[in-house]
C-alpha cells in the first residue's frame, strides 16, 4: 500500500459515476494521486503536460454519442505520437462484446484490458501485476530513455538470465533495441533463437521485419505467409506482408492483404489510410473512397487530425468522376479544420485536381501556384503530397514551383528522397534541364555543409560535424569529395567517442563506393587502414 501511494493515475472516462467508482477502487489499493479526463482530447492535453504511472481508459469514450474518439483510437494516437512512455501502464476498461473491437484494442498492446463488471480486487490485482512487471524492466528502459542503447542491450541480456520468468520478453526487447540501431542482422539472430525454442508469433514477425529491412523481400514474404496462416489474428503481420507485395510491385495483392486485415480488425485508422493509398495506386478508386471516408470519419475528433485525409478522399472521388462529391469534401476540410499552411496546401492541391478534371487548366495552374507557396510555409506535410505536387507542376510547366518543392523534399533527411530520386523523377518527365538545375543547387549546398562541418570539427564538436556531413551526403550521395569527408568524419568520431555500429556500417559502405568510383584515390587506403584499426581497437569482429 505504501508503495502504491506514490503512483499517479489518469482515469479517462466520460461517466461521472464510473469515475467515482474507480476512485474508490484505487483508494482501496492505496492509490490517491488520481486525475481525470472525460474524453480523448482532454486526456491528450493532460498527457502532453505530464506523465502518469498508470492510465485507466474506458473503451467507449463517446458515452452513447458519436462525438469523440474511442479508447482504441486514443491509444493509437498516444503510441504513434509517443505521448506515453514504453514503461507506462495502460489498462483498457471495456464492456464491449464486439470481438473486432476487442482484438483491435489488443493489437495496440495495452498493458492489460479488463472486462466489465469487475471488482476492486480484480483491478488491484491487475495493477499489482503490471507494477511488478514494470519494476523488472524499468532499469533497461531507463537506459533507453538516456539514449544509452548499447548499455540497454547489455542490461536486457543480463536480465534474461536474472529473470527467467521474463526471459522471452527481454529477448524481444533486446531484438527491438537492435532494430532501433538498424542492427537487423543481430536482431534476426535473436528472433531465430527464440523460434528454435518456441514458435511465437512476435518472433516470426520480428524475423520477417529484419529480413525486409535487409532487402530480403521474398524471404520476408514467405515468413509472413506462414505466420498469417498459423496466426490469422496477428494483425501487424498483414501490414508487413502488404509492404512486401508493394515492394515486389504487386499492389493488387497488397490491397487484398490489407482488406483481409481490415475485415478482422476494422478500426485502426492508419491501416485504413494505407489501404486507401494502396487501392488508389492499384486503380481501385471505389475501394480507396470507402477507406478514406472511414479515415476522415474516425479521425474527425482526433487531436492530431491530418488535412491530407480529406485530400486523399477528394482525389479518390475525382478519380471516380464524382466532382461534386470531391468539392464537398474540400468545403468540409475548410470548415472543419483551423486555417494553417498545411490546410491551405491540401485545399489548393485538391482544387487543382478538380479544375484539371473539369478541363480548366488556367484555374488549376493558379491553385498549384498557391499550393507551392503554402508548402514553403508549412511543416509536417507528407513526402507523398509534395512529390505529387512536383508532378502536377511539371504537367503544367510550372518549372520553378517543381524545383522549389523538390529541393524542399531532398533537403529533408526524413523524407527518404535522395538527389538521385529527384533526378529520376525529372528525367521521367522529360525534363533533364530541371534535373541538372537541381543537381547543381544540391552540389552547392553540399559544399557549404562541408565547410560548416569543418568549423564544427575545429571547435571540437565531432558529433555535430558528422551530423552535418550526413546532411551533405543526403544531398550529394555520389559526390566523391562528400563521401571521403563522411568516412573521415565518422572515423574521427569513433576514435574519440567509441564504436557506433550504424556509423561503422555507413563508413564501410562509403569506402566501398569510393573504391568503385576511384580505386586509386590517395585518401582511400589510409581511410581503409584507419577503419580496420578502429575495428581492432574496439574488438569488433566480422
Amino acid at each position: 500500500m505504501q508503495e502504491n501511494s506514490n503512483l499517479s493515475v489518469l482515469v479517462i472516462d466520460p461517466n461521472p459515476g464510473m469515475r467515482s467508482n474507480l476512485q474508490n477502487m484505487l483508494n482501496l489499493s492505496g492509490i490517491s494521486k488520481i486525475e481525470y479526463a472525460i474524453n480523448a482530447g482532454t486526456a491528450i492535453r493532460q498527457l502532453t503536460r505530464r506523465a502518469y504511472d498508470i492510465v485507466l481508459c474506458e473503451y467507449d469514450l463517446s458515452s452513447g454519442s458519436d462525438n469523440g474518439q474511442d479508447g482504441q483510437q486514443l491509444l493509437e494516437d498516444l503510441r504513434h505520437h509517443r505521448l506515453i512512455a514504453p514503461w507506462a501502464i495502460f489498462i483498457m476498461l471495456t464492456s464491449e462484446a464486439v470481438y473486432g473491437k476487442v482484438i483491435g484494442a489488443a493489437e495496440l498492446a495495452p498493458t492489460d484490458y479488463v472486462l466489465k463488471p469487475f471488482t476492486a480486487e480484480t483491478l488491484g490485482a491487475r495493477i499489482a501485476r503490471a507494477i511488478e512487471r514494470r519494476a523488472v524492466f524499468l532499469p533497461t528502459w531507463q537506459l533507453v530513455a538516456q539514449g544509452n542503447m548499447q548499455e540497454a542491450i547489455r542490461s536486457a541480456a543480463a536480465a534474461e538470465i536474472a529473470h527467467p520468468r521474463h526471459a522471452l520478453d527481454f529477448a524481444r526487447l533486446r531484438a527491438d533495441l537492435h532494430v532501433g540501431l538498424k542492427e537487423h542482422g543481430e536482431a534476426e539472430q535473436i528472433y531465430r533463437k527464440v523460434l528454435d525454442f518456441k514458435p511465437l508469433g512476435w518472433a516470426a514477425l520480428g524475423l520477417a521485419r529484419a529480413q525486409y529491412a535487409q532487402g530480403r523481400i521474398e524471404d520476408a514474404r514467405e515468413t509472413l505467409q506462414m505466420l498469417v496462416a498459423a496466426n490469422p489474428r496477428l494483425m501487424a503481420a498483414y501490414d508487413v506482408l502488404a509492404r512486401c507485395y508493394e515492394a515486389l510491385g504487386n499492389v493488387a495483392q497488397a490491397q487484398k492483404i490489407l482488406e483481409e486485415a481490415v475485415a478482422i480488425s476494422p478500426h485502426m485508422v492508419r491501416r485504413l489510410r494505407k489501404l486507401g493509398e494502396v487501392a488508389l495506386e492499384a486503380g481501385d478508386a471505389a475501394a480507396a473512397e470507402k477507406s478514406f471516408k472511414q479515415v476522415v470519419s474516425k479521425a474527425r475528433y482526433s487531436e492530431f487530425r491530418d488535412p491530407e485525409d480529406h485530400l486523399r478522399l477528394a482525389k479518390a472521388l475525382v478519380k471516380r468522376g464524382d466532382l461534386p462529391g470531391a468539392s464537398g469534401v474540400v468545403r468540409d476540410l475548410e470548415r472543419s479544420m483551423r486555417a494553417s499552411p498545411e490546410v491551405e496546401a491540401c485545399v489548393a492541391v485538391a482544387n487543382a485536381a478538380l479544375h484539371d478534371a473539369a478541363g480548366n487548366r488556367g484555374a488549376a495552374l493558379a491553385d498549384l501556384q498557391g499550393a507551392v507557396a503554402a508548402v514553403r510555409a508549412s511543416s509536417g506535410l507528407s513526402t507523398g503530397l509534395k512529390l505529387g505536387l512536383v508532378r502536377a507542376c511539371l504537367d503544367h510547366r510550372l518549372d520553378k514551383g517543381a524545383q522549389d518543392v523538390m529541393m524542399a523534399v531532398v533537403n529533408d533527411p526524413e523524407s527518404g528522397v535522395t538527389s538521385q530520386h529527384a533526378l529520376e523523377l525529372f528525367a521521367q518527365a522529360g525534363r533533364r534541364d530541371l534535373a541538372d538545375g537541381v543537381q547543381q543547387q544540391l552540389k552547392a549546398q553540399a559544399q557549404i555543409l562541408l565547410g560548416v562541418a569543418d568549423e564544427k570539427r575545429n571547435m571540437g564538436d565531432v558529433r555535430g560535424a558528422v551530423q552535418t556531413l550526413l546532411e551533405a551526403l543526403h544531398m550529394a550521395p555520389n559526390n566523391l569529395q562528400v563521401m571521403i569527408a563522411v568516412a573521415g568524419g565518422v572515423l574521427r568520431q569513433i576514435a574519440e567517442l567509441g564504436w557506433d555500429h550504424p556509423l561503422g556500417e555507413l563508413c564501410f559502405a562509403q569506402l566501398e563506393k569510393i573504391r568503385a568510383i576511384d580505386a586509386q584515390h590517395p585518401r582511400l587506403e589510409p581511410l581503409e587502414e584507419e577503419y580496420l584499426a578502429m575495428r581492432r581497437k574496439y574488438g569488433i569482429s566480422g
